[in-house]
């Protein structure tokens, strides 16, 4: 549900070449099938001419309802169509988490 309801504010608010959202909240204490932890890949022309605080604050400004709805954490990869061209190696892949409470 919360997956969806981001892919949908993302492609509506954006208007992605590209967008992955991957659910990540398995790598994270909480407990099997939440949905907390995210990873969003955006490739967009709203990003063109802005630097990556910017861009991390349209995407957060598009998914504040989100937030409140449990969304915890999301780690962003914001990219112009020229940037996710020049690719070469991928985004980078997230860590596992190492602390919290065991569930």
């Amino acid at each position: 549900m919360l997956q969806q309801s981001i892919e949908s504010k993302l492609e509506t608010g954006l208007l992605p070449s590209h967008l992955e959202v991957i659910n990540e909240s398995y790598m994270h204490n909480v407990p099997a099938g939440s949905e907390s932890h995210f990873k969003v890949i955006v490739v967009s022309d709203a990003f063109e001419g802005k630097r990556l605080l910017p861009r991390h604050r349209m995407v957060n400004e598009l998914l504040a309802d989100e937030f409140k709805l449990g969304l915890h954490a999301l780690s962003m990869h914001t990219y112009t169509k020229e940037e996710w061209a020049a690719q070469t190696g991928g985004v980078p892949e997230s860590p596992m988490c190492l602390g919290g409470n065991k569930l």
